[in-house]
């Protein structure tokens, strides 16, 4: 009786082993995702249905029915067949400013140097009280005859509060008389790497141009600590909402990112920074002996330098003269042994020189520096940020020197109507050469450099594949030759940004380990038609598998 009592005993153990075997007790996870086309952006751009999140970060990623039969969720999100990407990475932005700038007039589009003004007078209404009146975007390209405005009529709708207005590329200003009053501004100030306009009698126009902006513009009281604070979580709402989950943030000081960190260690601010600082001696006093910071929601290791000015306020750096203006070649914010000494200064430390660089003269000054001081690292990832026009015998030295590309697919689009008056028709054809660009050095980093473009991360993938704006112009796209293909175009908006930041270990990817950043649209990026791109809707943004922008 024993022996048959122990048989049956240990059969009776084997046959629950067995079952237990078959119904396997299933992993416990934060969030399980099913029912989805996964676009993971992996090294093989391979697509999945569902994914798994524990902890903020991808655990596994495969079909729907392996990961349901292994994992047991506190949330599980059927995603009813719609596409899901990493989250989108702006590569080059300023959103600082342009949270901040959310207070200004918003002269984005104004036809015409009368609605400029007119938008302005209704902003002067609504804030009354403000002790100076700004406005961005305002674009002479746009307005008949093309020709900059004058302080004239700022001086006699505005005599007795500051004025200044910001140029859409950032690099230009318009001021009025009370502006240039309180800032000491006379026709006498001296300048360097910048232009006080003046009229043929010697007279001050307003018109003030990269280094000139700087002295009025250090005039404007900076805002409250509430008043930051609640543009900066407008402005991230903003971003949310059409799918950003990192920004590589172009020239910031302590302060600034001491504010924007305290945000994000307060569960205030989700996004993700690439915080890139201004090359200021107080800066670099306080963060070169430190050395470069990386966190999950905070990384500092580059420091932003501008070589020249934009080709639409003529302040690009190029090597022969505007093709409409023969007088001018446009010029450098600083003497070339200034970029000389810092690069040196950089090389010695782990941290990265991003450089603007818009004009062909300003690309070759910098990226000669750029060789002469790395002296052959493969792998620091020094960036020229907007590589706009670069001469053909100078684009082999982004491989040559393993120099990132970080370009602006609309920039193409919004400078294409008039580029060719700037540069002629042979300096045309290596402007916005991203393909070329990106065959040097194997990546691309795609951004916006809004507030200066629209902070919608799509536009810039439809002006990267089809080269085309808002109305789908020109029919057959602008240089089709250096569009990027849509994998591309996916690729350098999620890890390839993330690579030019040293973070592609971490983000960029929905693939186990990485952070759980991702964006869910009804719209198949990679299918759709080209018409269908620029306005596609982001349905939901996730952060770290929380979710942090959802469509009503």
């Amino acid at each position: 009786m024993r022996l048959f009592y122990k048989l049956g005993s240990a059969l009776s153990l084997v046959l629950l082993l067995g079952v237990a075997s078959c119904h396997p007790r299933r992993e416990a996870v934060d969030l399980l995702v099913t029912n989805a086309t996964v676009y993971t952006v992996d090294s093989a751009f391979s697509k999945a249905q569902a994914f798994a999140v524990r902890e903020g970060r991808f655990v596994a990623v495969g079909s729907t029915a392996d990961l349901q039969g292994r994992y047991q969720a506190a949330q599980t999100v059927d995603a009813g067949g719609q596409f899901i990407y990493p989250g989108f990475y702006d590569a080059h932005c300023h959103f600082y400013r342009y949270a901040l700038g959310l207070r200004s007039a918003n002269l984005v589009g104004a036809s015409s140097w009368a609605e400029t003004v007119s938008r302005l007078t209704q902003h002067r209404q609504q804030q009354p009280g403000a002790a100076w009146l700004t406005g961005r975007g305002w674009d002479q390209n746009d307005w008949p005859g093309q020709r900059f405005p004058t302080k004239d009529t700022l001086d006699v709708l505005f005599p007795n509060v500051p004025v200044l207005i910001i140029r859409v590329d950032g690099h230009a200003a318009l001021v009025n008389q009370k502006a240039l009053d309180l800032a000491g501004v006379t026709a006498r100030t001296p300048i360097s790497g910048g232009v006080i306009g003046r009229d043929a009698q010697g007279r001050l126009t307003g018109l003030l141009v990269d280094n000139a902006v700087k002295l009025v513009a250090g005039k404007i009281p900076e805002p409250s600590a509430p008043e930051a604070e609640a543009a900066l979580l407008q402005g991230q709402q903003n971003c949310l909402a059409v799918g950003l989950t990192s920004l590589a943030d172009a020239g910031l000081n302590k302060e600034d990112i001491d504010r924007m960190d305290g945000l994000q260690k307060a569960g205030k601010l989700h996004l993700r920074l690439y915080a890139m600082l201004n090359p200021t001696p107080e800066n670099k006093a306080y963060y070169l002996p430190k050395g470069p910071f990386f966190s999950d929601n905070l990384t500092i290791s580059s420091f932003k330098v501008y070589a020249d000015g934009a080709l639409g306020s003529r302040g690009a750096s190029l090597l022969a003269p505007y093709t409409d203006r023969p007088a001018e070649k446009g010029f450098l914010l600083q003497h070339p042994d200034y970029y000389r000494a810092l690069a040196k200064e950089l090389a010695a430390t782990k941290f990265q020189m991003n450089t603007h660089a818009i004009g062909d003269s300003s690309n070759r000054l910098l990226l000669d520096i750029y060789g002469a001081a790395l002296g052959g690292q493969p792998d620091r990832r020094w960036r020229i940020e907007h590589a706009q026009v670069v001469s053909k015998q100078d684009i082999p030295k982004f491989g040559q020197y393993h120099i990132v590309p970080s370009v602006q697919p609309t920039h193409a689009t919004s400078d294409m109507y008039w580029a060719g008056e700037r540069l002629g028709p042979q300096r045309l054809q290596t402007a916005y050469a991203y393909q070329d660009l990106l065959k040097q050095y194997g990546q691309v980093a795609l951004g916006s450099d809004f507030p200066v473009e629209d902070i919608n991360p799509l536009y810039g993938y439809h002006a990267a594949v089809a080269r085309q704006d808002a109305k789908n112009y020109p029919s057959g796209g602008f240089q089709m030759n250096n569009a990027l293909t849509r994998e591309q175009a996916l690729r350098g908006m999620t890890t390839w940004a993330a690579h030019a930041a040293f973070e592609e270990k971490r983000k960029g990817q929905i693939k186990p380990g990485m952070l759980a950043d991702f964006v869910v649209l009804k719209t198949d990026l990679l299918t759709a038609p080209k018409e269908q791109l620029r306005n596609a809707p982001v349905q939901q943004t996730w952060i770290g598998g929380k979710q942090v922008f959802g469509r009503k």
